[in-house]
């Protein structure tokens, strides 16, 4: 049964409207959205989670992707057809806000959060199986790029999160698969970490999305 009132999200015995119903479209409210999240996060994070003034634009982009508003997508300068590399100083809430973007559209298809070191240990153990496993169709996002240690099987060091990025882009290319990531490296230390190949691929992968470098560590 279609829902009636995608608009309103319900969480308990509370109700949070994001914006208007028009026809089949939502007019988004981005002040309602921030409340929601605020109200979610804390759910998701505890009570001392908060969203940030600072953060507000940072937010605003990610909101306008996620509800895929084209026209505001257009004027931010972001590609909707590609995924989101979130970047930013360790503790800036990247993680937290990637986890948290994906409730405002509960009917969309959802992505899985992988840390990256997660992937390199399982491919420790399992070999070059693991690259295979996430060069399906599902939609994930890789948490910690660039920082997870070298891939180590039957004695031989493999650039996992390397090979994993080279395995998504090929289906980007051919099936328009998106794949999202946050990392703590700017693109030079990206490129020292995985190369130039991958570093061209990332580029046609993910629209960047940065932290100011001073942001604060809110988990101080």
């Amino acid at each position: 049964m279609k829902n009636q009132t995608p608009h309103i999200i319900k969480e308990g015995s509370d109700q949070y409207k994001l914006g208007e119903l028009n026809g089949n479209q939502i007019n988004y409210d981005f002040e309602k959205i921030l409340i929601y999240l605020d109200a979610k996060g804390k759910l998701l994070f505890g009570n001392k989670f908060k969203i940030y003034k600072e953060d507000r634009d940072i937010i605003y982009k990610l909101c306008n992707y996620q509800i895929k508003d084209y026209q505001a997508c257009k004027k931010l300068n972001i590609d909707p057809k590609k995924g989101i590399l979130l970047s930013g100083p360790v503790g800036c809430g990247k993680t937290s806000l990637m986890k948290l973007i994906r409730h405002i559209t509960p009917y969309y298809q959802s992505y899985e959060m992988i840390p990256t070191r997660n992937v390199t240990f399982a491919f420790n153990h399992i070999g070059y199986k693991i690259i295979e496993q996430y060069g399906d169709n599902r939609f994930y996002c890789f948490d910690d790029l660039g920082i997870e240690p070298t891939g180590r099987y039957f004695g031989k060091d493999c650039n996992v999160m390397g090979e994993v990025i080279l395995s998504r882009h090929e289906l980007f290319l051919k099936y328009k698969f998106k794949t999202h990531g946050t990392t703590n490296l700017n693109a030079e230390e990206l490129e020292e970490s995985y190369g130039n190949r991958v570093r061209s691929r990332m580029r046609e992968l993910f629209n960047l999305i940065g932290f100011d470098k001073s942001s604060i560590d809110k988990r101080k």
